[in-house]
């Protein structure tokens, strides 16, 4: 048994897993409050299941959503110290429920895209770089359902607009890759570069997306935007689905290309492989998600399905 205090072993456990290329930063300050209240409430010993449960429902009025993610992390460390303290209990993982849930995604309309992109160009201030970069910006994500991180990361190096082709660096999970872009992409994006060349022509930053102040995009003022956008559109939840969001546009993105193959009758499951490594997906399950995300793909996979069975008979 450990006589280390429970801040000392997480720290332990942490320097471990960023050894080995893990940057947990949000798991880190969740580690860090779980071994300030072991140590604060007296706790001795290993971990047990009922100290990581406690502690996991702190936030009482928390989303067990919340409460099940904290438990997982918890259960993560105890599987780890549990090689040297045999004394350590491994709490069960899934005993405050699933700690994953996502929501059906809002999939933009041809028309709402248009009256995205017109009420974005409309941005002030108007004889700024803004009303352009939120466009384009707003335009490629659209077009190729790229991650927001991603495209606000985007160097002008990283852009090829001979070839049409994005390099996509250090993503999500650590991934680089290679995006191709529709001829009309290629277009919209050489039209943007020139203008931000024009109205800043000595950037202070390389990224492709450039404020008025020359600087790289923030997300958080991207996400301010589309707030805005949405009011001033009147786009509203009263039918009881969730607003769009920035996020959405990628997954508009899928949801089309998979309707798309569809109405071409093509072989979904040949080209669900490809689909994985253009949107940077590190399991091809996370591609299957989208058939049932909206109701319309979960209609056009069980119909092929039941075309298909129904033919081997």
């Amino acid at each position: 048994m450990s006589n280390l205090t429970m801040t000392a072993l997480v720290e332990e456990y942490l320097t471990f897993r960023r050894k080995l290329g893990f940057t947990l930063k949000s798991e880190g300050r969740e580690l860090r409050s779980f071994a300030r209240y072991a140590d604060h409430t007296g706790h001795g010993g290993g971990i047990t299941a009922e100290l990581a449960v406690r502690w996991a429902q702190l936030p009482a009025t928390a989303d067990r959503i919340y409460w099940a993610r904290r438990l997982g992390i918890i259960t993560r460390l105890a599987k780890h110290l549990l090689a040297s303290d045999p004394s350590t209990e491994v709490p069960d993982a899934g005993f405050l429920g699933s700690s994953h849930r996502r929501r059906e995604p809002h999939i933009y309309s041809a028309a709402e895209l248009t009256e995205l992109l017109r009420a974005a160009a409309r941005l002030w201030p108007s004889s700024g770089l803004r009303p352009k970069t939120y466009t384009t910006l707003f335009g490629l994500l659209a077009s190729t359902g790229l991650r927001i991180a991603e495209a606000l990361r985007l160097t002008r190096d990283e852009v090829d607009l001979d070839a049409g082709v994005l390099t996509v660096s250090e993503t999500k999970f650590h991934k680089s890759r290679l995006v191709p872009l529709h001829p009309t992409t290629t277009t919209a994006l050489r039209c943007y570069a020139e203008h931000r060349d024009r109205f800043c022509p000595i950037p202070r930053a390389s990224t492709f997306f450039l404020s008025d102040a020359g600087i790289p995009v923030k997300y958080r003022r991207v996400n301010d935007a589309i707030v805005k956008l949405r009011r001033r559109l009147g786009w509203t939840a009263d039918d009881g689905r969730r607003l769009p969001t920035i996020h959405d546009l990628r997954h508009t993105f899928a949801c089309r290309r998979l309707l798309g193959w569809y109405e071409e009758g093509a072989d979904v499951n040949l080209k669900m492989p490809a689909l994985s490594t253009y949107l940077g997906h590190v399991r091809v399950t996370d591609t299957y998600w989208y058939l049932s995300a909206i109701p319309e793909l979960m209609a056009r996979a069980s119909a092929r399905f039941e075309k298909s069975a129904g033919g081997g008979q």
